[in-house]
Order: C-alpha cells, then sequence, then structure tokens
C-alpha cells in the first residue's frame, strides 16, 4: 500500500478501539473517511465531530466508486452488504489486521505481541521514544492521555503496534522489531492448545531477518521456547539474572513501585512506577529493551516511567464512590485477573478488596474453567456477573454459566463470600448495596463491565 496515494477511506465497523485508530491515521494524512457502526458510544460522536460522515447501518449504498480502501473490523462477516459491494467494484478491502499489516511495510516497525501487556507496554514504549525525540507513529489497544485517543502520529520513519495473536493476526506484520511479553493458553476458541499458540508465535518470530530484533521475557519459559526459532539477534528482559535488561530490588511503597535498572549487569540508577503489579515492572522492562536499542537515554526513560499513569481501563481509577477507589481493568485471563488482585493488594495493603468480574466468552470460560478458580484468592469478596458472550466466537454446545463458576470456587474455599449476578443491571445493585463495607473495588472484564464502573461513578 502507498499510503499517500490513499485519498478516500471507508470504515466497517468504525466504532470499534482498532478501526477507528485506523480512521485517524488516514484522517492525520488527510484523506476523506467515512465509516459504519451500529452500536453508538463515544467513539462515534468523536469522528464525527472530525469530519468522519458515520453511518448507522451497514448498506451497499454506503460503498462508492471514488473509495480507495475498505477497512473493516475482524468481527465483521465477509457477506456484510458492503464487503461485498467493496469487492464488486475491485475496491482495495483489508481487515483491520490486514491494514495493519501493510502499514507497517512502510515504516521501521515495532510490534508489541503476547498473551498479556501488549497495551501498556505500547503505550510504554511510545512515552519513551516520545521522551527520547524520536517521534514515534503508535497505535495502541487503549486510550492513552496525551494522545489522539489511541493514536500518536509522529514524524519519524518510527511505527509502533500492537500485534494480537488471535487468529494469528499477527502474522500480517511486517516488523524489523519484535517485544515477545508473554505466551499462554488463550484464544482457544481458535488454537487447539498451548503447542499450538507456540507453534504460531514460533511462525511468527521466524517473520524476522538477521538484521531484525527480538526482546522476549528470559521468565517466561514459553517465550523462551518461541526465542529459540529468532534467526537475528535476540535481547532478554526481566528479573532473573540470565536478563540482558533487568530489575534489581523491586520494592512498593506509597502508592508506587521502584526498582534499580541493570542493564548488561550495570546499575544505570532507579525507576519509579506509578501503576502496580508485577506485570508492570516486565512491560516497562520490554519498553524500556527497545528505547535503549533505539538510542534513548536512561533519563528520558525515567521520566517517561514516572509520568506515565497507565492507560484506559488498565488499572485505570475511574473515580470514587461511597468513599471507595472504583478500578477499572480489562483483565479477562485467569492470570490478568490474579496479577490485577495482587497488585491491588501490593499498592492498598490492609484495605478491604471487592472484585467484580465478568467472563468474555463462554468458551474461555470453559476452557480456563480451573485456572479462573483460582484466580480470586486474594479478594475479600467477588461478584461474579453473567459471561458475556462474544458474537461468532462462541463454539456450538458451549454451555456454561457463571453460576458453574461461583459454586466451584465457594466449594474448593477459593473466597469466603461470593455472589453471581445475572446481568448488569443486577450487578449495579449488588455494588452499590456492598461498597460502603470496602475501600477499594475492581471492575474486571473485557466486555461491557465497565460501563458498571463508569455509571456509579458519574452518579454520586
Amino acid at each position: 500500500m502507498i499510503i499517500n496515494e490513499i485519498k478516500k477511506v471507508h470504515c466497517i465497523g468504525i466504532g470499534g478501539i482498532g478501526v477507528s485508530a485506523i480512521a485517524r491515521f488516514f484522517i492525520s494524512r488527510g484523506a476523506e473517511v467515512s465509516g459504519s457502526d451500529e452500536g453508538g458510544g463515544e467513539e462515534l460522536l468523536i469522528l464525527k465531530k472530525r469530519g468522519v460522515k458515520i453511518f448507522s447501518s451497514h448498506d451497499k449504498k454506503n460503498i462508492s466508486k471514488d473509495i480507495d480502501l475498505v477497512v473493516y473490523s475482524p468481527a465483521v462477516p465477509q457477506d456484510n452488504p458492503e464487503i461485498v459491494r467493496a469487492k464488486e467494484l475491485d475496491i482495495k478491502t483489508l481487515s483491520y489486521p490486514e491494514t495493519l499489516g501493510e502499514l507497517t511495510e512502510n515504516f521501521m516497525s515495532i510490534a508489541v505481541s503476547g498473551t498479556n501487556g501488549k497495551t501498556s507496554t505500547t503505550a510504554l514504549l511510545g512515552k519513551m521514544l516520545e521522551e527520547g525525540k524520536k517521534d514515534p507513529t503508535v497505535i495502541v489497544g487503549g486510550r492513552v492521555p496525551g494522545w489522539d485517543n489511541n493514536l500518536r502520529i509522529g514524524e519519524s520513519d518510527i511505527f509502533v503496534v500492537e500485534g494480537c495473536e488471535y487468529k494469528r493476526s499477527m502474522m500480517s506484520l511486517q516488523p524489523h522489531m519484535i517485544v515477545l511479553t508473554n505466551v499462554e493458553e488463550d484464544h482457544l476458541d481458535y488454537y487447539k492448545d498451548l503447542e499450538d499458540i507456540i507453534d504460531a508465535f514460533s511462525d511468527y518470530i521466524q517473520k524476522l531477518t538477521e538484521d531484525d530484533v527480538l526482546f522476549y521475557n528470559t521468565d517466561d519459559e514459553n517465550t523462551i521456547r518461541v526465542s529459540e526459532f529468532m534467526v537475528g539477534r535476540a535481547v532478554p528482559f526481566g528479573l532473573s539474572k540470565d536478563a540482558v535488561i533487568r530489575a534489581k530490588d523491586v520494592v512498593v511503597s506509597n502508592g508506587a513501585q521502584s526498582f534499580t535498572l541493570m542493564v548488561f549487569g550495570k546499575e544505570l540508577g532507579t525507576l519509579t512506577l506509578h501503576v502496580p503489579g508485577i506485570f508492570n515492572v516486565y512491560n516497562v522492562l520490554a519498553a524500556a529493551s527497545v528505547a535503549f536499542d533505539i538510542g534513548v537515554s536512561f533519563d528520558d526513560i525515567q521520566k517517561a516511567v514516572e509520568n506515565f499513569n497507565g492507560t484506559w481501563r488498565r488499572f485505570e481509577k475511574v473515580g470514587e464512590f461511597e468513599c471507595a477507589t472504583i478500578i477499572s481493568d480489562y483483565a479477562h485471563h485467569p492470570t490478568a485477573v490474579k496479577g490485577t488482585i495482587k497488585a491491588a493488594r501490593d499498592f492498598y495493603p490492609d484495605k478491604k478488596i471487592l472484585a467484580v468480574f465478568q467472563p468474555h466468552s463462554k468458551d474461555r470460560t470453559i476452557k480456563l474453567f480451573d485456572e479462573f478458580v483460582e484466580s480470586f484468592a486474594e479478594a475479600d469478596e467477588v461478584i461474579i456477573s453473567e459471561i458475556y458472550e462474544v458474537r461468532g466466537r462462541e463454539e456450538t454446545g458451549s454451555d456454561i454459566s457463571s453460576k458453574d463458576l461461583v459454586r466451584e470456587i465457594f466449594d474448593r474455599g477459593g473466597v469466603d463470600k461470593i455472589t453471581f449476578s445475572k446481568d448488569l443491571e443486577t450487578t449495579e445493585k449488588l455494588l452499590k448495596k456492598k461498597v460502603k463495607d470496602f475501600d477499594v473495588v475492581l471492575v474486571m472484564g473485557a466486555g461491557d463491565i465497565d460501563t458498571v464502573a463508569r455509571k456509579i461513578c458519574s452518579n454520586k
């Protein structure tokens, strides 16, 4: 794709976090952008104010002959009338991952991949490069303060993107550098098992040439396995002494965590991070590994980390309700749920924590059931809302309810107090009833559970 030749773009599913970033990317380059989305929300209002023509339904009439590119969300089926019409008119038609892949061919591209931590690591790396005057373009899977929502437009040839593993989407990318945060079981509606996931990441790593670089988590057994397929340079980061970029003496106190940054065995100084969780220490190390490689100074990395307060729905402090701190988090994998609760426990010692969780997809809940059961032990009390069903991603015969999860957690003695909620309206009522007994409320999930956190904070 020759970017400068794209003058008119239509985006199907334009309200989504990924496709909306593509829309704003082309707006920034002077292209005329339109889009369709049957949903509503703030994102569509923002785009309308930017001059984007939004259609509230999918119709072949929305596709005109003069459109140069049609971009669609992976959630949009191939029989969508706009996709069908675009292909009839021989218009270049790409999914979001395919579009991202073609864009990466135009830049010195860095892809951040892994089961967990992609969004925070991408944002951190973008902030470090920004502080170091490298002026990158960044597309990230969450809103970042100071940027154009989830997009940063830069003038350099550096382009940082997230490389999602779902349906092997990352294989569309053409990166010069890959960051691999961790590799775990997930998306088992697509992958057969962990070995299938490892095989996919191994194929992905082999896209790198001898002149390219892999940055990988050396404390994660599965990323070590994947790194063995690297033909070029590999840079390990982590807490262990095997890491080239290493965190030493991690200390959590007064709402922050700090550690000494070691690079090739040399102590460079202290980094202080204002978002919790050991997983965020790893995210900093991953981002710093790339930043150092590109030539960002320690002082600039230190400033970027000090000023980083997270991204949208990644341990985001939404507000307060009845004197309790309300935090929204995208955690939907057992490791992320467990890590988020542990992070809250570390940052709020001796405080009472209420965890509110909405499982994301029946398929994930079934296949990672035992792992989910073990994820809530550090919470004082738990509310689990009914499962958010993901259209098109549930296997036939997937029959499970959050009731099953609640029953098993209680039976195993993982949490003394746990409640099932049949829907979000009930979840909100339960939360309002219980919140007075808690200091911190964690609202977790990748579905629409976030609306509960924002609603109670806005209706004080």
